[in-house]
């Protein structure tokens, strides 16, 4: 098998979510720094015209968009594993969860860290009512729950972890969410987890 390449960078939760998959299938990989002035180049372009990580190369194949790799990952290389199961009640809460990845996780959690982190132009007090609303839903999925789609860890629970997890680094305390906080440690607890470098929690907003 062709080593893979996955062109990110480490403090993006898009492509944490990823890399995640990738070491709990133990996937030999190659990381590729890719930030902003990479990201413009004229070959990064040829693999994402959009210029966005993550990018996942496999052979002849470069693919783009976080969850679409997962599905991906999940696919080709643990076909009717736990990560993305066949039946259709389970794939389709699989579905539901990575869609609040890319909705409710993207413009909740992950906006307000990128506000507070790296100084994006969102709107923080919405990114903070989206977050509260969807880890309010998220805690009471969760209180009987162990994950977020069935009764094994899905690439659902990947998706979401990675920003979720963070929340504190976007000024999201997850003390009020006990359940939230039982089922990231379960995450972190599966053969090959490995954290995103932590960033310090933000002060006075």
């Amino acid at each position: 098998m062709q080593t893979l390449k996955l062109y990110g960078t480490p403090l993006s939760g898009h492509v944490h979510r990823v890399a995640l998959l990738l070491r709990m299938l133990d996937l030999p990989y190659e990381f590729i720094e890719a930030p902003a002035g990479v990201r413009q180049s004229e070959a990064f372009r040829r693999l994402n015209p959009l210029g966005q990580i993550p990018v996942l190369v496999d052979g002849d194949l470069a693919l783009a968009d976080s969850n679409a790799i997962l599905v991906y990952l999940a696919k080709r290389y643990a076909p009717g594993s736990h990560w993305l199961p066949e039946t259709p009640q389970a794939s389709a809460q699989v579905q539901v969860w990575l869609s609040k990845a890319a909705g409710e996780v993207r413009y909740g959690p992950a906006s307000s860290r990128l506000i507070a982190q790296f100084s994006a132009p969102e709107d923080y007090q919405a990114a903070l009512a989206i977050a509260a609303r969807f880890l309010s839903q998220m805690e009471q999925h969760l209180a009987e729950r162990e994950f977020l789609a069935t009764e094994h860890a899905t690439i659902g629970d990947l998706a979401c972890y990675s920003y979720v997890a963070v929340a504190p680094e976007g000024g999201i305390s997850l003390a009020p969410y006990p359940a939230i906080r039982r089922w990231a440690a379960r995450i972190a607890a599966l053969p090959g987890f490995f954290a995103m470098p932590a960033l310090p929690e933000p002060t006075g907003r």
